[in-house]
């Protein structure tokens, strides 16, 4: 059992060394935090700290720097999560809310959660299995074309033109529209492809041309969300802080262009006592990421978990800013998501 003025002294360790990246000695510490000890006390402590591998010297006669071991048992024992900002808020708020469709909610989540953490950003689409119709539409724009939607109970909105070979009249649309949305409304989209069944043996011979292009083209529409997707911004916070994965940055990069990497994570991370799936160094069991930490937290639509987001960067990130942040930023966007279905 670590006793509790020695795991003060590795929450100051960790602390100090997040700040300024140098290694840090007992006199460091004594300057920057009340412990309440002396200088020889202290160094008891870092002595019996090292010997349970929380944290090393890098260097003979350095100062004493954490490990990966020294950073779990940090994240697992952080009693509060550093607050954002009122001005973090409103502009993450304000940021999302100026968003125009799903794709650009995504693309805008990304950019701020890298913003506000200075890492990279993961936002993962939501995908097939979570996502239901929320509405079909089918709007003839001349005599021989017409335009299909799709809308998601997600906020994201899909569409495709349909050509017919001659002309299509607007009592065909109607009961095509009203037909699709009887069938469908609020059914998973993993289950669209098999409820449509023999929809179009239930219509006139002459019709059933047309019909068949809707069918197809809905289902066209269904596949692509089958795609799971992810948007990635921040690239160049990882590489500002190339040092830190100590030569591993490349591999880093090739790993985030395997996005199966990324979404194996996300998919495995479920959420500790602070709200979020958090993993350091060798615990992603990636080759190329053991310098490397990942945070991540679901966001959602109606109750239901829909998808993640989260944020990576070297062992050393603050993890109380940035666990804040990455929650912030999935409710903000599950409060949009709700707010705009």
């Amino acid at each position: 059992m670590i006793p509790e003025r020695s795991l003060e002294v590795l929450r100051a360790i960790v602390q100090d060394f997040i700040s300024s990246n140098q290694p840090v000695g007992s006199r460091a510490l004594l300057d920057r935090h009340p412990l309440g000890v002396s200088a020889a006390t202290i160094r008891n402590d870092m002595a019996l700290l090292e010997e349970e591998q929380l944290i090393t010297a890098p260097h003979t006669s350095s100062g004493r720097i954490p490990t990966e071991k020294g950073y779990r048992l940090f994240v697992d024992r952080l009693s509060e999560v550093k607050p954002l900002s009122n001005a973090e808020r409103s502009a993450i708020e304000s940021f999302l809310n100026e968003a125009s469709d799903l794709d650009d909610v995504v693309e805008r989540t990304a950019r701020s959660l890298a913003q506000l953490t200075n890492a990279l950003a993961v936002v993962q689409y939501p995908s097939l299995g979570k996502s239901s119709v929320r509405h079909i539409e089918l709007i003839p724009l001349s005599e021989n074309r017409s335009l299909l939607m799709l809308i998601a109970d997600s906020g994201r909105v899909q569409q495709l033109q349909i050509e017919s070979e001659s002309a299509v009249d607007d009592e065909l649309i109607q009961e095509i529209r009203g037909r699709l949305n009887g069938m469908l409304a609020g059914s998973q989209l993993s289950t669209v492809q098999g409820k449509l069944g023999k929809l179009t043996s239930e219509f006139a011979p002459q019709r059933r041309v047309f019909v068949e292009k809707v069918l197809e083209a809905l289902i066209s529409l269904v596949q692509e969300n089958r795609q799971e997707k992810l948007v990635v911004s921040g690239a160049a916070n990882l590489a500002k802080r190339d040092d830190e994965f100590s030569g591993e940055l490349s591999r880093v990069l090739e790993a985030i262009e395997e996005q199966v990497v990324f979404l194996r994570l996300l998919d495995e991370l479920r959420a500790d006592q602070h709200g979020v799936g958090l993993r350091i160094g060798s615990e992603l069991g990636v080759e190329g990421l053991s310098k490397a930490s990942i945070v991540v937290s679901g966001y959602e639509s109606h109750g239901t978990e829909v998808a993640k987001l989260g944020v990576l960067g070297p062992t050393r990130m603050d993890y109380s800013a940035n666990i804040a942040s990455v929650r912030a930023v999935a409710r903000y966007l599950t409060k949009l998501l709700e707010s705009n279905s």
